[in-house]
């Protein structure tokens, strides 16, 4: 079975110590490429040196919308150079966040933009993050698309229908995470039905988001995205290699760059 990790934090503190082993596992659950993701400047710096190091790893360079009120002047200059690497697959972390309050909305605003017109600049793709921003997520989105040239993949998604065929509308890939096989999550599965197979992808947003049936067990790893998978072949009523191979070639569609280290 093929999959493609499409979001994860491989350089989190807990996940970092054992890389060799997170990825070494990851693999024999047919694992072939991991997108690694920054969300702030040391940690998209580092995110590119780990793609140095695996072939099998590539790199998102952003500033998550959470931290945007930290970064300092200097920050979005890094970024902007860090996005010439031919090892950076997309652009992001970034997107909107009403959950956490610390950083100011219109701060949001203008980062997120940037990011857009960062990801225009270099033809990749966002990595956009939404939390309890929906209306105002579509809003945004079609202003930018109004303005950039740019598309990507509405990163864990767990939001309505009528949002979700919104984010379509506006040329995004949607993709789940661990919240797809919670019991409580039947909803979800009904939006992840109704979604076109190929705009769909699977991501762990490790080492957040256990899928079931380890959701007790911390750190998520991306040799879990396959729970995710199966989740998702099963709400689809397809096949799960059927899904596996439509999730990763949905993958290399959005991120080109991915499929250059697919061969381990």
């Amino acid at each position: 079975m093929r999959l493609v990790d499409t979001h994860a934090h491989l350089n989190d503190d807990q996940l970092i110590g054992d890389l060799d082993g997170v990825i070494a596992r990851a693999k024999e659950n047919g694992v072939e490429a991991f997108l690694n993701v920054g969300t702030t400047r040391q940690s998209s710096v580092e995110v590119l040196q780990t793609a140095s190091r695996y072939p099998c790893v590539r790199a998102a360079v952003g500033i998550h919308p959470n931290y945007v009120h930290q970064a300092e002047e200097s920050d979005w200059a890094t970024i902007e150079t860090l996005s010439e690497n031919p090892l950076v697959a997309a652009i992001g972390e970034t997107g909107l966040d009403r959950y956490w309050k610390d950083a100011p909305w219109e701060l949001q605003l203008e980062s997120f933009e940037k990011h857009f017109q960062l990801a225009a600049k270099r033809r990749l793709p966002l990595v956009i993050h939404m939390r309890e921003c929906e209306a105002e997520m579509v809003e945004f989105l079609g202003e930018m698309q109004g303005k950039y040239d740019a598309r990507g993949v509405m990163h864990s998604f767990n939001a309505s229908w009528d949002i979700c065929k919104a984010c379509l509308d506006l040329g995004m890939f949607i993709s789940f995470a661990g919240q797809l096989t919670y019991k409580k999550s039947s909803d979800l599965r009904e939006v992840a039905s109704r979604v076109p197979r190929d705009r769909l992808l699977v991501e762990t947003d490790s080492p957040y988001l256990s899928p079931e049936p380890l959701r007790s067990q911390r750190p998520n790893e991306p040799a879990r995205v396959a729970f995710t998978l199966k989740s998702l072949a099963e709400t689809c009523g397809v096949a799960v290699e059927a899904m596996g191979e439509r999730t990763t070639e949905n993958a290399y569609t959005l991120f080109p760059r991915l499929a250059v280290g697919k061969r381990l």
